[in-house]
């Protein structure tokens, strides 16, 4: 069995998938075993598959989405962790070695994400202070958006057996979620090298398919508090958060013209602002 179980999600990637693949074949640790998960692509990537005999594919007859492709790789997985890589993103030779390193001397952490290279539209950018990550309790830190990339990140199984998979009716900021409900719980180490390529830019981005990202921010700050399992300071932040980014997406349905839907916002935060008041009496 291997060390790590490596995941790659792919659906009509067929012009960059080879790339992705190559570069995780390429690591200079080689403990692991290599999944691809096609989610029903129409286009040549069975083919770009069918040239690394080497590794695992999962074929699915329709495309399901991200999360549900993830959680198919997640069932079937082997290795003691998992790591995923998106399949436009790419990894540099010394990630997975880097990362097992430290875990050898760290079995207590089952959460392990990396520094990352930035490239829109085939240029290098930097990362903005609201992306700086952060190691320990990042609970607080993921609130406002995803620190955590899914490609950098290394998770040991019984975590994820623990916590559950992501949330498959999630379209987007799936990974958000599932963060937020590790992070609540466990704690994240972050290795400070870039040790993943990002990839942005293109027209197929899930980003790039959705306005108003925060409206599944959140769904995912609801859920957090429906499940009623934080500590006082978590409840208080999410609480504000959830507030805040109401806040946020009414101002932004009032711009377009959509009063139903701003209105909508605008009566939830009225209501967590009226749970906090009522807790402040």
């Amino acid at each position: 069995m291997s060390k790590v179980t490596v995941i790659i999600p792919t659906f009509n990637r067929g012009y960059c998938l080879a790339e992705s693949i190559q570069s995780v074949l390429d690591q200079s640790f080689t403990d692991f075993d290599l999944m691809v998960v096609d989610d029903g692509s129409t286009d040549n990537t069975p083919d770009i598959i069918s040239q690394f005999p080497g590794i695992q594919e999962i074929r699915l007859e329709e495309n399901r989405g991200v999360s549900f492709a993830r959680n198919q790789g997640i069932a079937a997985a082997k290795g003691e962790w998992i790591a995923f890589l998106d399949s436009d993103d790419l990894w540099e030779k010394k990630k997975l070695a880097t990362q097992m390193k430290w875990v050898e001397s760290h079995s207590d952490h089952p959460a392990i994400y990396t520094d990352e290279i930035w490239i829109r539209n085939g240029v290098r950018v930097n990362a903005m202070n609201k992306h700086r990550k952060y190691s320990g309790d990042i609970f607080r830190y993921c609130l406002p958006l995803c620190i955590v990339s899914p490609s950098s990140v290394l998770l040991h199984a019984e975590l994820l057996c623990e916590v559950g998979g992501f949330d498959e009716s999630m379209p987007v900021c799936e990974d958000y979620d599932l963060w937020l409900r590790i992070a609540k719980r466990f704690p994240f180490h972050f290795i400070e090298e870039k040790l993943i390529v990002k990839r942005g830019g293109h027209e197929d981005q899930l980003s790039r398919k959705f306005w108003g990202m925060d409206r599944w921010r959140v769904h995912a700050l609801e859920k957090l508090l429906q499940e009623n399992r934080m500590n006082e300071d978590q409840k208080d932040w999410v609480v504000a958060m959830l507030i805040e980014k109401c806040g946020i997406l009414a101002s932004g349905y009032g711009k377009r013209g959509k009063s139903q839907d701003e209105e909508y916002y605008r009566n939830l935060a009225a209501k967590y602002s009226g749970l906090v008041e009522g807790l402040l009496k």
